[in-house]
């Protein structure tokens, strides 16, 4: 049972270790307040070598099993082999496959990808911010697939986020390995949530992604070369915009519904 107080809450992100580093911070709060929480991921598939990661960091989160649409990373071609990339595939076969899962776990709240691409602005991330957007809604409309459930719909949308003001340390950690730095303004953010009492919880969540931990350029690597004082700071505030279906504001500490 959800705690009263506490939303149930469903991450939607592009790629495995995306739900630890922008929300795991949420997710482990919500879920140790006892609310319900889950996780869509839209690429790479079960049987890749990254799915039992994503397990691993779910597990870690108190966030069930993976939930995985099964489409290709756009710039990997072995996520998930014999699968159309998620930017190529239809859009509304996509949207039917995140309204089911949307509808099978009834959540209160759902977290995805901001529109600008999280950072680096991957095309996986901005396609997936587009396609929750549309599933958001489509999931509480009778006569829209009909056959993936009955109606949910969720009582608020919030998109994880960095303003120009919270990019601190990352913005040259991410363009020394030539990637791009893509923010909001700050007014746009409608909610900052201090994670430092789940900070652990997400760190243990990141490392569950073992390659991408191994390697120089993905930010799980760059965080895990750090000093360990400079990635608290990193990862223990989360920003997001909440959009019904614009910014809206809420509670600035906390999601709410």
């Amino acid at each position: 049972m959800n705690s009263p107080l506490t939303p149930s809450l469903l991450g939607v992100f592009a790629h495995p270790d995306d739900e630890s580093l922008l929300a795991g911070g949420v997710l482990a709060q919500h879920h140790a307040a006892g609310a319900r929480t889950s996780v869509v991921t839209a690429t790479w598939a079960p049987e890749s070598r990254r799915a039992p990661e994503l397990a691993d960091a779910l597990a870690v989160l108190g966030a069930g099993l993976p939930r995985l649409l099964g489409y290709g990373d756009a710039r990997n071609p072995e996520a998930a082999p014999g699968q159309p990339r998620l930017i190529d595939a239809p859009l509304d076969e996509a949207i039917g496959r995140l309204v089911a899962h949307i509808r099978d776990f009834r959540p209160d709240i759902i977290v995805t990808h901001d529109a600008v691409g999280q950072l680096p602005g991957h095309p996986d991330h901005v396609r997936t911010h587009q396609i929750t957007l549309l599933a958001a809604e489509a999931a509480g409309l009778a006569h829209l697939y009909p056959e993936e459930g009955m109606p949910w719909q969720p009582s608020a949308l919030y998109t994880a986020t960095h303003p120009e003001s919270g990019v601190g340390l990352l913005r040259p950690l991410l363009e020394r390995v030539g990637k791009s730095v893509l923010t909001v303004p700050d007014e746009y953010v409608t909610t900052r949530v201090d994670v430092t009492p789940w900070v652990d919880v997400k760190w243990r969540a990141v490392l569950s992604h073992r390659g991408e931990v191994a390697r120089e350029r993905p930010l799980p690597g760059i965080l895990a070369r750090l000093p360990e004082a400079d990635r608290i700071r990193i990862i223990q505030t989360e920003y997001f915009t909440r959009l019904t279906p614009g910014p809206a504001k809420g509670d600035p500490a906390r999601l709410t519904i």
